[in-house]
């Protein structure tokens, strides 16, 4: 990789890191549902305008919109709203490896392998650890919903991975599109349609500013340098810069908003990053399941692992 592409790469993990703070200052002021919209609103439009289809059957940008718009960018967010601090979810976030390794292989029929399994156990062990130390500035529930959004994110790694979509970016903005309806809803049936109109007529300058930030830089302008990266690079040249993000998460929400990051943590986050990387440099090949061969499904996809998405 050249020092440019480096750079590139590090200041991407950056950016993505760093957005977990951004998103704590949006919650500040606006419902979780709701921000969640908008930053999909922001991201969708004018992008949409000017790319071209998703380049997949529509089945499929419907069903990661669902996946990943709704479920997990809600769980998230509520989580968060919920007292998650920014640096811890930027971590815990990350066991969405495990969890797309286990919809694998009971989707798709993938073999783990027995470095898989063991980088699987090690991230538990992670999550376990933080389990352990929740607080009253972390409480279980919000902790269980931002292990929820973990576990939507790899089904929806999963389905993406079915989908293959050729351009990223443009299957990104198509998602972002689709999931702003469905959350709108969702919105104005939880978190009251009063406290939504309330939230937009006083929204701040702050929470304008922290959904531009995630929808047009981390998402939109991330998507573009993530694709064109491993448009460039192989897969596995470039997955490793995304186990930076929660160190960039961390180091941002302790900085900038004080989070404490004690020893247990730092433990338990480098058990997660040691156990995503081992299932990242797995060399076992994966199986195509019987659900391939289903004509409904498509062509089953190679056996590389190139389309995991990192996104906040």
């Amino acid at each position: 990789m050249s020092t440019a592409h480096l750079v590139l790469a590090l200041v991407l993990a950056a950016m993505w890191g760093v957005n977990f703070v951004v998103i704590k200052i949006g919650l500040d002021h606006l419902p979780p549902l709701l921000f969640s919209a908008l930053r999909f609103l922001a991201a969708a439009v004018p992008a949409i305008l000017f790319l071209r289809t998703p380049g997949v059957p529509w089945r499929w940008v419907a069903l990661v919109a669902l996946l990943l718009g709704v479920l997990q960018f809600g769980l998230l967010f509520s989580g968060m709203a919920a007292g998650m601090p920014p640096g811890l979810t930027s971590l815990v976030v990350q066991v969405q490896a495990p969890f797309t390794a286990i919809f694998a292989m009971a989707l798709l029929g993938e073999r783990l392998g027995r470095t898989r399994v063991a980088g699987l156990s090690i991230a538990l062990a992670g999550v376990v650890l933080i389990a352990l130390d929740l607080g009253a500035t972390s409480p279980l529930g919000a902790f269980l919903l931002v292990l929820g959004a973990a576990a939507a994110w790899g089904l929806a790694n999963v389905a993406m991975k079915r989908a293959q979509p050729p351009d990223m970016l443009a299957f990104m903005v198509w998602v972002s599109a689709l999931s702003v309806l469905p959350l709108l809803v969702l919105s104005g049936i939880l978190e009251g349609p009063q406290r939504d109109l309330t939230a937009v007529r006083e929204i701040p300058w702050a929470a304008v500013g922290s959904i531009l930030f995630v929808g047009l830089i981390a998402t939109v302008l991330g998507f573009g340098i993530w694709g064109y990266l491993i448009r460039t690079y192989s897969a596995s040249a470039v997955a490793p810069f995304s186990l930076l993000v929660p160190v960039f998460g961390m180091a941002s929400s302790a900085l900038l908003l004080h989070e404490h990051i004690g020893p247990l943590k730092l433990v338990a986050g480098a058990l997660i990053v040691t156990g995503v990387l081992a299932g990242a440099f797995s060399r076992t090949p994966a199986r195509s399941a019987p659900l391939a061969a289903r004509p409904e499904f498509g062509p089953a996809p190679p056996a590389s692992s190139g389309s995991r998405s990192r996104a906040s």
